[in-house]
């Protein structure tokens, strides 16, 4: 095989703080090389070294760091700048921060294409609709002139791959490609990206914390730890033959399917009831913005949840199933519909009323890095939902403390800042704060996408123990029916604004009754792997 990509005894460190250490490894043209390993482990940091965008304060050394014959040490910035699109493409962990707010998303597709491929004009605009129909991206035409905020999650990271894919690179490192989407379009995603490499015979270096998804589209995996390498395995023999205990760690912290057999049924008194709840955006058009239609996010949607029980929300990116979530604590407004909590209908009373709910009633959202604040420190973050608490003054550091140990982060992680730490320690953060004013009802929105398996199962521990101890009822918003199968009692499966199909967990996952339940289960590379 031809190697692409070769580092030997790389060693990335900040100050005094080495956090990639004599890691060595090799990409082959035309493979799929996936890296794993907690967040925090060094896995964004080695690969954003390779293409040159760490910050000034990193120091980065290598005995070899070479593209094929180019020396990737010695490369002025300008060099790295034809590099970056042309050889090597990037697909970045988080879009909403990855994405220029102020830009339409087909101008900042075609900033590539002019660049890298010389398109401009009709001709660039033409390619980036081409390259967002590629990606799966609904109404490419009208999206062209859509901006970042206007787009769902899953579909942000969408208009991120087009970005990477739009210079044809012959490296494409994906860092956390798919995190944000649901699994029919995460399969679209990764049976595309399989299909260009073929095509091109690119190679695909993905990074992941999602060891299912890595089973279905990789040939090596290599486990990182603390800034090292600590086992490299093909596929077959990682899931099959793997024995450090590191790997094991991991394998065993994947999401199992023993709850369908052995989880009990039990009524309890409902804590939120909502009956023809319906969330409404005017479209508007011309130079007057003149109303022209109507998009219905959320249409005639009817559930319940009970005290001490979870109710999994799934379905696909752009069905509606975020702004449901914000809906609810009055983040959005809603059009129509009627919500109930605790026996009491809520959506009728005053403004006051509803934000003191709030301390019932939180949301951990989706995109971690732009729910914070930059310029605040994590203890600040924290103390806000404490002050709307009125928690004393002389309790609030011991409880930020505790909070902080619950989502397991150091105590010190109190005074700095979000962009210091990773996409998962970040969503744990989030979590933290969410938790900070002792909620009835938790509205989690992708709590566990940005974080690694055995992090992940942390998180899914701890709520089921608040639950346990607490009685706090969940609205789980995932994409991952393997973490449904772990944490639900009660599943919704949402498409296209509606909710066609409810039920218990078990009757759901073991006897879906639409197709579309039926197409997700099938899409879901948790539930094929175990």
């Amino acid at each position: 095989m031809n190697a692409l990509l070769t580092i030997k005894n790389l060693k990335v460190s900040f100050n005094s703080t080495r956090v990639v250490n004599n890691l060595s490894c090799t990409l082959y043209k035309g493979e799929t090389f996936a890296l794993v390993g907690e967040s925090g482990s060094g896995k964004s940091i080695t690969a954003l070294s390779i293409i040159g965008l760490l910050p000034t304060n990193a120091t980065i050394s290598a005995e070899t760091l070479r593209l094929h014959t180019t020396d990737l040490l010695d490369c002025s910035e300008q060099e790295m700048c034809s590099l970056r699109g042309n050889n090597i493409g990037f697909i970045f962990q988080d879009p909403m921060s990855s994405l220029n707010p102020v830009m339409t998303i087909g101008k900042q597709i075609a900033e590539v294409l002019a660049k890298h491929v010389q398109l401009n004009g009709k001709q660039a605009q033409q390619r980036v609709i081409e390259l967002l129909r590629q990606v799966e991206m609904p109404d490419p035409e009208q999206r062209y002139n859509s901006y970042p905020h206007q787009l769902s999650g899953g579909q942000r990271q969408r208009v991120m791959i087009a970005i990477a894919l739009a210079g044809e690179p012959e490296l494409l490192i994906a860092d956390e490609p798919t995190t944000a989407l649901d699994v029919t379009i995460q399969a679209q995603i990764l049976n595309l990206l399989k299909k260009i490499q073929r095509e091109r015979g690119m190679t695909l270096w993905l990074i992941s914390h999602d060891l299912a998804l890595v089973a279905t589209i990789a040939d090596r995996i290599a486990v990182m730890q603390h800034g090292e390498i600590v086992d490299t395995h093909t596929t077959n023999d990682f899931f099959n033959h793997a024995t450090h205990p590191y790997t094991q760690q991991l394998l065993n912290a994947l999401p199992t399917m023993e709850r369908l057999l052995t989880h009990p049924k039990e009524e309890r008194a409902t804590l939120l009831e909502i009956s023809h709840f319906s969330c409404s955006y005017p479209i508007k058009k011309g130079l007057l913005q003149r109303t022209i239609g109507v998009v219905r996010a959320v249409n005639e949607v009817s559930f319940s949840i009970q005290q001490g029980k979870t109710l999994a929300l799934v379905g696909e990116s752009g069905c509606g199933k975020t702004t449901l979530g914000k809906s609810l604590v009055n983040l959005i407004p809603h059009t129509t519909g009627k919500i109930t909590f605790e026996g009491q209908e809520i959506n009728t009373r005053n403004k006051n009323h509803i934000k003191k709910l709030r301390t019932s009633m939180q949301l951990i959202f989706q995109d971690p890095f732009s729910a914070m604040n930059p310029r605040m420190l994590i203890s600040d973050i924290i103390t806000e939902g404490l002050e709307s608490a009125n928690v004393p003054l002389n309790e609030r550091q011991q409880r930020i403390e505790h909070l902080l140990t619950l989502v397991d982060l150091p105590i010190d992680a109190a005074l700095r800042y979000p962009h210091e730490f990773s996409g998962g320690q970040r969503q744990r953060i989030c979590i933290a704060r969410a938790l900070a004013v002792n909620p009835k009802l938790l509205i989690c929105d992708e709590p566990t996408s940005a974080l690694d398996v055995s992090v992940q199962a942390q998180i899914i521990a701890l709520l089921k123990t608040l639950q346990q101890h607490n009685g706090i009822s969940y609205l789980f918003i995932t994409h991952d029916l393997a973490l449904v199968a772990e944490i639900a009692d009660d599943v919704a499966v949402m498409y296209q604004g509606q909710i066609i199909e409810i039920g218990t967990m078990q009757d759901v996952l073991n006897h879906p009754q639409q197709e579309y339940t039926k197409k997700l289960l099938a899409a879901s590379p948790s539930l094929k792997h175990h």
